[in-house]
Formats: C-alpha cells, sequence, structure tokens
C-alpha cells in the first residue's frame, strides 16, 4: 500500500481488502460497502459497488483468462520480463475473446 501511495497510484478491491487502507481521507484502495443484517445497503452504496464491479470485471476476467496459460506455471524470471510477458499474453487473450 506504501508504494501505491508513493507512487499516487490506487487501486479498486473487493471487499476482501475492506480495512487495509485506513486513511479515510485519502484511501489507496477502494472497496466497496458491505450489506449487514442491521445495515442494509442505500440506493447509492448500491449504486457505488456497480461502478466498482463494472471497474474491476474487465481484470478479473482477465486474470480469469490468464490461468489457461499453463506455461506462467513454471515462469521463472524476472519481475519485470514477467510483466511485459503477461501484458502481451493479456492482450493476446482480449483478441481472442473479443473475436
Amino acid at each position: 500500500m506504501a508504494h501505491l501511495r508513493a507512487t499516487g497510484l490506487g487501486a479498486l478491491a473487493d471487499l476482501g481488502f475492506r480495512g487495509l487502507d485506513n486513511d479515510i481521507l485519502a484511501p489507496v484502495i477502494v472497496t466497496g460497502y458491505a450489506a449487514s443484517r442491521t445495515h442494509k445497503l442505500t440506493p447509492g452504496e448500491k449504486e457505488a459497488n456497480r461502478v466498482l464491479a463494472v471497474g474491476r470485471a474487465p481484470v478479473e476476467h482477465g486474470f480469469a483468462h490468464l490461468k489457461n496459460w499453463r506455461i506462467l506455471t513454471k515462469l521463472r524470471t524476472d519481475p519485470a520480463r514477467a510483466t511485459r510477458l503477461l501484458r502481451a499474453l493479456l492482450v493476446l487473450t482480449n483478441l481472442e475473446i473479443n473475436r
């Protein structure tokens, strides 16, 4: 989280990451709202969750499709090269999906 804050970046995350970022005024990790028995979500909170899900969906689908590339389980290289490889695979996967 400190790396994100230092670079001025942020992240969209699911509810599993709630509480990880305790800076309420300038959060780096944006999570949705959770409902409970005593707290029902307001229409605004539901809409915020919907917008968050729309932003996260392409990334989640991309990760799911990358799991089809079994060779990645044996990948042993430096992180910069791995990042370039994953970006290329993700582009190829998106081209195949959108065909």
